[in-house]
């Protein structure tokens, strides 16, 4: 029998017994002689008519119940009532199937949830949420990494990472793109691809702004631009300058042998053939050094010691320029730090720097100095800060000194500096020249 069959079979049973009961009641109130059976007949129709009223209303009160307890997100809400026997077990049973296949898709998209939002959370790039309102929201680890200690939630906030850059949040649309440069907290600048959407949510719009810096990706393809061409050009002049060379030595040889010392006309073409010769050489010394430029440092990472890598560095410069020359200022902060590079690139590098700081001290400064500090970032990075009290690098040409041929000393060679920034762009850190405390240049590098 089906779930109307049983409703109307209890309905009728029910409705009959009401109905004998009041006839009976109506029987002995006709009857002044039948007083108890007259408050017995009304007990049992009070009795009765509750039954009935309890049979229709106690599905109303299930279900009210039931949806209360989904309105409310109890999923562990049933409504079935096997030992009721009111006959609607078959609406409990549909309610009760209807629940858990709400717990069940509430748990699936409680899972896909947590999915889409570990892959937002580690995605490489950073994203910004803005509201109506100009309020800033950074979403996921790289966003909280990069702007999470920035103090405040609006746009004007932004500003300390360029006017430029929180002029980009206020006025970038959806579908919209934009190349931008942020100022880090270091003073170093970053360009950055900022890339505009839109997304609703809780009924209102949002712009969601992907935040790629890219200065790391240019500054790759720049020196792997460099190194080819250097490699290029390299190479065509060696083909080139190999025969010449071997040439004018030979007719060196040759004059020297013809050159009895009676002819001067032969004495000044020996002479002339020689500075040939000398001037060959040079040049194929001076292209050959240009040589390690194009090839990329292998780098084999570890994690060593700061401190007494430091005490290592500030002993292999002290050997060429002693205390009595030249000031030393060294600092570890903190003193347990760690590195996690290439020991040996990494002290190639650092010698570098403070010999080219200690030559440009040297020739401007009474009393000329240097520094050499290291510290721990968050996330368990290293900056590094090597200071030198001499004139200086002009701002306008800070961003020449790393380029391939670029020097500013006499016998200079513009290696150093080049292959400086290669080693740090193996590491995937940064590089770059600042005014120094001490009245110099300072190189800050950060790994």
């Amino acid at each position: 029998m089906g779930f109307k069959g049983r409703f109307a079979l209890g309905l009728a049973w029910r409705m009959a017994v009401l109905l004998a009961i009041l006839a009976a009641f109506a029987a002995s109130l006709a009857n002044p002689n039948l007083g108890a059976a007259r408050i017995v007949a009304a007990a049992l129709v009070f009795v009765a008519a509750l039954g009935l009223w309890n049979f229709i209303q106690r599905t109303n009160l299930e279900v009210a119940r039931f949806i209360e307890a989904i309105r409310f997100g109890d999923m562990s809400a049933s409504f079935s009532r096997p030992a009721a026997g009111s006959g609607f077990d078959a609406l409990g049973d549909a309610l009760d199937s209807g629940i858990r296949a709400l717990r069940e898709e509430r748990a699936r998209m409680s899972d896909e949830s947590r999915f889409y939002q570990a892959i937002v959370d580690d995605l490489p790039i950073a994203l910004l949420l803005i509201d109506a309102e100009e309020r800033v929201e950074p979403v996921g680890k790289t966003a909280r990494r990069m702007f999470g200690a920035l103090e405040g939630v609006r746009i004007a906030d932004y500003a300390q990472f360029g006017e430029g850059f929180a002029q980009c949040l206020r006025s970038l649309q959806p579908g919209s793109r934009q190349l931008v440069t942020m100022a880090l907290e270091s003073g170093q600048t970053q360009r950055a691809l900022l890339r505009a959407g839109a997304v609703h949510r809780l009924g209102g719009s949002h712009r969601v702004i992907t935040v790629q810096p890219i200065q790391e990706a240019l500054n790759a393809v720049e020196i792997a631009t460099q190194s080819d061409l250097v490699r290029v050009l390299t190479h065509e002049i060696m083909n080139s300058m190999t025969p010449v060379t071997s040439l004018a030595r030979t007719a060196a040889d040759l004059m020297i042998e013809a050159d009895k010392g009676g002819d001067e006309t032969i004495a000044d073409a020996r002479a002339a053939v020689e500075t040939l010769a000398r001037r060959a050489d040079g040049v194929m010394h001076f292209v050959q050094s240009y040589r390690q430029i194009s090839r990329t440092p292998q780098v084999h990472r570890q994690v060593f010691v700061a401190a007494s890598f430091a005490d290592e560095l500030r002993r292999l410069f002290q050997a060429d320029w002693p205390a009595s020359r030249i000031g030393f200022d060294l600092a570890v902060d903190p003193e347990t730090m760690m590195i996690d590079a290439d020991p040996d690139l990494l002290a190639q590098l650092l010698i570098n720097l403070l010999r080219n700081g200690a030559e440009a001290a040297e020739g401007s400064a009474a009393e000329p100095g240097l520094g050499l500090r290291f510290e721990a970032t968050r996330g368990g990075g290293a900056t590094i800060l090597v200071d030198d009290n001499g004139p200086g690098i002009p701002e306008a040409r800070r961003a020449e000194v790393f380029l391939p041929f670029f020097t500013t000393k006499a016998k200079g060679t513009g290696v150093g500096l080049s292959l400086a920034r290669q080693i740090v762009l193996a590491h995937d850190g940064t590089i770059g020249i600042e005014q120094s405390p001490l009245g110099g240049a300072r190189f800050r590098i950060i790994l």
